[in-house]
Formats: structure tokens, C-alpha cells, sequence
């Protein structure tokens, strides 16, 4: 029989240690294809900014080089000669419209999709998501018809109610997705403090589905702010055009002004980034996973 001393404190278990999570790091020919892929995106935007500032000689003669031998700023200076900040102001006006009525009615409709149950819920939402799949170019005559029998060819109205439908379904589908990871639960003791169904939409529901919000606005924005064929079918009048068709007409028939074409991409590209360097860790929650359902 062993005997035990009871005077002596008992042993403590020593807490368990977490561990550690193990950091797994890419191998060195993945990172070798990753930097390859990076500079193939990032080589033609550096070239176009790089020669924005050469010479009409350095551009047009034989002896190419990447970098120009200066800092020259006469392509900049030359478009102010055209409308390009007309086209420029046509493409903000659109962008802004366009995001918010897409918004607006896709955080409603999103919301309904999310919340409640009715004949066809499944097969209506079907129906957004395969709206997504048909080309541009299937839906152009289509729209066209449409727009003229509206009388609205021609016009910025018509323009942005066309990019409008082109840009529903996916911020429909994306914010009904971000709805259904909100817990009802919450919805439900706002009810009980005595909110109605679209404050407690606006104040409870809203906010954490913010994410999905800045996503779909990215989303709206740069298909509007690049889109072409919709600008040049819709629209004749040269002080209504956009900045993708009005880039178009800088370009000659015979001769084509390179530097100041050059100059007036780089211009167009600052604002996409900008905003997309600004909201693009709301996007990035989309990869890591902040979509659910």
C-alpha cells in the first residue's frame, strides 16, 4: 500500500500550450509564376505610362526604348484640345447614376430573395443569375428597341437604364448571398424595440452586409467605366459620348496623335484605381470567405 502525504499540495497540470499554427509558405516556382503573371499584367500599363511622356520623335522613330529620355509633358497639354474632359464628365455622371440605382434596388431586391418565401423564389433567382450569361452583344438589338421605343436614344437617361439591367443580376445575387450570412435573430429583436421592416433593414441589417455593398459597387463601376458597346450604339451626339468611345475618336483614320492617346489612357486608368485601391478590402472579404449561402 502506498502511502500519500496529504500535507503536500497537490500538483498542478500545467495549461496546455495552444499550438502554434503552422505558417505554410508557397514554393519557390509558385512565387517564381506568380511574379512572372504580375509583371505580364503590370508590363503594358507601365509601357503606356512611360510613353505618355516621350517625344513624338522618340514614339514614332525607329530606335524604340521603354523609358523616354525626359520628362515631357506636350501629350498631356495636347488634350485639352479635344473634349476629352467632356467625355470624362459623361462617364462620371453615368458611373454615379448607374452604381446607385443598382444599388438601391439591388439591396430591396437581394433583401426580399433573403427573407421571404414566395411561389417562384427559386426559379426568379435562377433566372437573374442565368441573365449574367448571355453576351453583351446577344442583348444589344434587343435594348436597342427598347431604348428607341422609350424615346430615349441618344440620351444619358437611356444609357444608364441600359447599363442599369446589365448590372442588376450579379449586385442582386451578391447582396442576397451577404443577407442570408446575417442572422435573423437580430432582425427579429429589432421588430421587438419597434422597428419597421425597412429601418430595421437600413440600421441592422445593412451594416454588416457592407461588404457586399462596396463589392457590387466596385463591380458597377468599372463595367461602366470601360463598357463600349452599349456607349457607341446608344449614343451619336459627340458631347454625350463616353470616355471608352470618346478615346475611340482620337483615333485617325490616317494618323493617330500616339502620345496624346497614350496621355489620355493613363488619365482614364487613375480614377478606376483610385477607387478600386480604396474599396478593395471590401472585395478581398469576398475570396476570404465573407460570402455565405
Amino acid at each position: 500500500m502506498s502511502i500519500v502525504d496529504e500535507t503536500l499540495p497537490a500538483r498542478r497540470k500545467s495549461p496546455t500550450r495552444p499550438r502554434r499554427r503552422e505558417r505554410r509558405y508557397a514554393s519557390p516556382g509558385a512565387h517564381a509564376v506568380a511574379v512572372l503573371l504580375l509583371l505580364g499584367t503590370l508590363l503594358p500599363f507601365a509601357w503606356m505610362v512611360l510613353s505618355s511622356f516621350k517625344t513624338p520623335q522618340e514614339l514614332n522613330g525607329v530606335d524604340k526604348s521603354l523609358f523616354p529620355s525626359g520628362l515631357y509633358l506636350g501629350n498631356y497639354e495636347k488634350i485639352a484640345d479635344t473634349n476629352f474632359f467632356t467625355y470624362f464628365a459623361n462617364s462620371v455622371i453615368v458611373a454615379a447614376a448607374t452604381t446607385t440605382i443598382a444599388l438601391l434596388l439591388a439591396i430591396l431586391a437581394g433583401y426580399g430573395f433573403a427573407r421571404f418565401t414566395f411561389i417562384g423564389n427559386r426559379g426568379m433567382l435562377l433566372i437573374v443569375v442565368a441573365a449574367q450569361m448571355f453576351p453583351a452583344v446577344m442583348l444589344a438589338i434587343p435594348l436597342f428597341i427598347t431604348v428607341k421605343t422609350l424615346g430615349l436614344l441618344d440620351s444619358l437617361v437611356g444609357l444608364i437604364l441600359v447599363y442599369v439591367s446589365f448590372a442588376l443580376p450579379f449586385c442582386i445575387w451578391l447582396m442576397r448571398n451577404y443577407f442570408m450570412a446575417v442572422p435573423v435573430e437580430t432582425e427579429e429583436a429589432a421588430f421587438i424595440d419597434g422597428c419597421s421592416r425597412f429601418r430595421a433593414l437600413w440600421q441592422v441589417v445593412l451594416p454588416p452586409a457592407l461588404p457586399g455593398v462596396m463589392a457590387a459597387a466596385v463591380f458597377t463601376i468599372i463595367q461602366v467605366w470601360e463598357e463600349f458597346l452599349y456607349a457607341n450604339t446608344f449614343i451619336d451626339t459627340d458631347a454625350k459620348r463616353t470616355l471608352s468611345v470618346g478615346l475611340n475618336s482620337l483615333i485617325g483614320e490616317f494618323t493617330t496623335d500616339w502620345g496624346r492617346l497614350l496621355a489620355a489612357g493613363v488619365l482614364v486608368m487613375i480614377p478606376v484605381l483610385a477607387i478600386f485601391g480604396y474599396l478593395q478590402r471590401y472585395v478581398t472579404q469576398i475570396a476570404g470567405g465573407g460570402v455565405k449561402g
